[in-house]
């Protein structure tokens, strides 16, 4: 990605900063993504708080871009339930991987209790460091180490380890929003040393997009185009029938496999959301063999 801090970030965190702003019906509370926000977004977020004004503009968003928002807010839901599984399963350390403007840090039960690091790229985590000074008191930040490291020239497990990450414990490991902007060795080389460096049992959630959407044999709509036009286009993806495999040659076991949409009806539908996310966006998690 280009030195600069990542405009997919700032827009995965105003979806979030909606979903806040729904209140009643809305699937988690991240109170800090409004806090990430730049002028315009910023100003959006603040009038979803009157509730008809935000569900406007969640319409007015879906029907321009269909997909990436409803995708956001299923997948963010879904990966912090899996997080608070880990960690009731013992989980020792999270790291986030590629963290962007994830505030799960701050936000997710008992997590304080154990070490978080936040890997990203040092542009985009320049500007969440100081925004996070800004909005989190230091006794609610002191448990949060940050790795500033670009994958695609340098080493995870070096990074990690001269930030105190400890080698071979019980983690959880969140890479969200990450491969599909990658190579494939870069993606090969981060889940070798994800392997390595966390111990049997530890938990990988990713997030990836289908294959088949990058060869041209899935319609994923106007989404690929408007991250190419800002920047960040798609550049990796799975094969999904073919994830298991992939990752059993690389020293784990895949336990889930979900489509954004599959989450959006388990999350969404109950509350009366009928939002279409896409089924090419897809979570999936693995563990450590």
């Amino acid at each position: 990605m280009q030195n600069k801090a990542s405009r997919t970030a700032q827009q995965v965190a105003l979806f979030r900063a909606l979903e806040t702003a729904r209140g009643h019906d809305r699937v988690f509370d991240d109170p800090l993504a409004v806090r990430f926000l730049g002028g315009g977004y910023r100003l959006l977020a603040r009038a979803a708080r009157v509730r008809p004004v935000g569900l406007r503009l969640s319409r007015f968003i879906d029907s321009r871009w269909p997909g990436p928002r409803p995708s956001a807010v299923a997948r963010t839901r879904l990966i912090d339930d899996l997080v608070g599984e880990a960690l009731a399963g013992g989980a020792r350390q999270v790291l986030l991987l590629g963290a962007g403007y994830d505030s799960r840090a701050y936000r997710l039960p008992g997590i304080d209790r154990v070490a978080v690091f936040e890997a990203d790229h040092p542009a985009t985590q320049a500007v969440k460091r100081r925004l996070i000074r800004g909005a989190v008191r230091p006794e609610r930040r002191r448990h949060v180490h940050f790795v500033p490291v670009d994958l695609l020239v340098e080493d995870l497990g070096e990074a990690l380890l001269r930030n105190g990450f400890a080698a071979l414990e019980p983690t959880v490991v969140v890479w969200e929003g990450v491969t599909n902007y990658l190579t494939a060795p870069a993606v090969d080389a981060t889940l070798r040393r994800i392997a390595d460096l966390t111990a049997t049992g530890s938990r990988l959630i990713l997030t990836y997009v289908d294959r088949r959407v990058l060869d041209g044999a899935i319609d994923a709509g106007p989404w690929p185009e408007a991250v190419r036009r800002q920047g960040e286009p798609w550049t990796f993806g799975f094969d999904p029938a073919r994830l298991g495999g992939y990752l059993a040659e690389r020293g784990m076991r895949l336990a889930l496999d979900m489509s954004t949409r599959e989450a959006a009806d388990r999350y969404l539908e109950p509350l009366g959301r009928h939002e279409e996310a896409a089924t090419f966006y897809r979570v999936a998690a693995a563990e450590i063999q």
